[in-house]
């Protein structure tokens, strides 16, 4: 019997218990079906990308309100799930790196899924929610976060080891990873049965009768680039095209470059004996790497589209929010750079939207189907998101959000320090960028036509640690005590600002009069944040504006 399957069966008399426990939700709340992704830039076609296929994804965004700037508070796994799931910033969870749990290092703080599990709801994890290990204690925050132990797929344990066929046929662990899923262990990978375990968990939910909190994680397309080999008929090599900015910047200071550590680790990059720290990679290989990341995105659609028409399938797609969005992006190349690891829009823009029944979509056919599934092989994606934003907002605010759509009490903001505080959030609630289908106006208006206006600037804020001035080989991932600089980044609808300041890892705090560098890019005339025009602009009132948001 798989694993997998096996720690399904060992799970229902706890989830049957759960369900015993949680009856006292109010019928009329809705579910929640929250889906995160791994690494996945903004890279769809409902973002307006003309090459890859994600017809799935943009079915979900034609019902959806999307977001077209949201952005994560650090570009790396755990720190920005730590940060989105307890609402607060990582200068207030003080995880920087892997190696912490914020329950004991930080404060005992409440996180999303837990206000949703104490409010009634049956709460279940299925793949990469939290990040595991130390910084979800071992456990992914159970029993706090979770009414059920969380699933991870059984064939996680393969996904860095030789299963990747190379030219001269011997397995490699390499980066570029296409596979005969029929020749790997267990003979299916991870996102197939994170997708096979959150069915089985609905069906569940729905026999039962049950309110529940859904969250499924899904892995590709962080590297290595594994997947079924045959979703590279969707990208010929030949169609494939560098950055439009390949290059590192002249003007960028060396401590904002991230020189991809990780990648260099690959049996096929090793191969190639590029130089530390700044490369390049041969063009060619560029394109492999592009290619087989757009071929990931198309697999990693194709499980949504599964999982979604799931929810069709059982009915629950006309009470239940779907919520999709990413840890952080990763860089294709834009400024010489490969992986995530930086302040740059690249790394931390991510994808957002957010479903809600009856509000973002109506229900004008009611025996029709939200989201039958689409082959990414077949279909030719036309739809249109139902409504579309430029405001900026972040991952932290998703906890309110979520707990204002589905009708619970908004956690207050928190105070200015709030280490012993355990229910509150540092981000605001984005529910007042929504309005009903009935005020909506045709697709061509512009942001006002949808959404309320706000008093305040919207900003999005964002941090990256580094151990040194100059690129190093711990520059992307530094541990907690190597951390010597910070750089604190704010992303307005005009500009992306960066000061790279002193740092003391014991005390966890930020000297803003030690400034090592700095970075403004004017994103209007800049959208590639090429050229950076710190040092030619008086930008004494940006500093202000990071010193008064780190004050709150």
């Amino acid at each position: 019997m798989r694993r997998g399957r096996w720690l399904g069966l060992c799970c229902a008399a706890l989830l049957l218990g759960a369900l015993r426990g949680a009856g006292r939700q109010d019928p009329g709340g809705k579910n929640v079906l929250f889906i995160v992704v791994d690494d996945l830039r903004p890279t769809l076609g409902c973002y307006g990308d003309n090459l890859v296929k994600s017809p799935n994804i943009d079915q979900l965004a034609s019902q959806s309100v999307v977001f077209q700037n949201a952005y994560a508070q650090q570009a790396v796994c755990a720190p920005s799930r730590v940060s989105f799931l307890t609402g607060r910033r990582p200068d207030t969870t003080r995880l920087y790196d892997f190696y912490s749990y914020w329950r004991v290092h930080a404060g005992n703080y409440s996180t999303l899924p837990q206000y949703f599990k104490e409010n009634g709801y049956t709460t279940m994890s299925v793949g990469k929610v939290f990040h595991p290990g130390i910084s979800s204690n071992y456990n992914d925050d159970y029993p706090y976060s979770w009414s059920i132990p969380p699933f991870h797929p059984s064939t996680e344990k393969y996904e860095n080891t030789k299963t990747c066929k190379g030219k001269d046929g011997q397995l490699h662990a390499n980066l570029v990873c296409p596979v005969d899923v029929a020749e790997v262990p267990e003979g299916t990978l991870p996102d197939i049965q994170s997708t096979e375990e959150a069915i089985r968990l609905l069906n569940i939910m729905k026999r039962k009768k049950q309110k529940f909190f859904l969250a499924v994680g899904y892995h590709k397309p962080h590297i290595p680039l594994r997947y079924p080999q045959e979703f590279l008929k969707l990208y010929p090599l030949e169609n494939i095209t560098l950055a439009p900015d390949p290059w590192v910047p002249e003007e960028l200071p060396p401590v904002a470059y991230n020189p991809w550590t990780d990648i260099r680790e690959r049996e096929d990059v090793q191969a190639l004996n590029i130089s530390f720290p700044y490369g390049p990679i041969p063009e060619d290989f560029q394109r492999l790497i592009r290619q087989s990341y757009f071929a990931a995105v198309s697999y990693l659609d194709m499980q949504v589209g599964l999982l979604l028409n799931a929810l069709d399938d059982l009915k629950l797609s006309r009470n239940t929010i779907v919520v999709f969005t990413a840890d952080h992006g990763w860089s294709l190349g834009e400024h010489g750079e490969w992986a995530k690891y930086s302040n740059f829009d690249v790394a931390t823009q991510v994808p957002l939207m957010f479903y809600v029944p009856g509000k973002t979509s109506s229900f004008a056919n009611p025996g029709g189907r939200k989201f039958p599934y689409l082959d990414p092989f077949t279909h030719v994606s036309n739809l249109i998101p139902q409504g579309q934003t430029k405001k900026i907002v972040e991952l932290v605010s998703l906890f309110p959000t979520l707990a204002e759509l589905a009708g619970l009490l908004i956690p207050a903001l928190c105070p200015e320090t709030s280490f012993d505080v355990a229910l509150c959030s540092e981000g605001e609630s984005i529910v007042r960028y929504f309005v009903s289908m009935e005020e909506k106006v045709d697709c061509g208006g512009d942001d006002s036509d949808y959404y309320q206006d706000d008093q305040k600037e919207p900003i999005a804020f964002c941090q990256y640690p580094r151990p040194a001035d100059t690129p190093q080989w711990n520059s992307d991932k530094p541990r907690l005590k190597d951390i010597k600089i910070m750089g604190y980044s704010m992303r307005t609808v005009d500009y992306r600002y960066t000061v790279w300041v002193g740092f003391n890892p014991n005390n966890f705090k930020a000297n803003f009069q030690d400034i090592h560098a700095g970075e403004l890019y004017m994103v209007g005339t800049d959208p590639g944040q090429d050229h950076n025009i710190y040092n030619n602009s008086l930008h004494s009132n940006f500093v202000k504006k990071i010193l008064e948001f780190l004050r709150r």
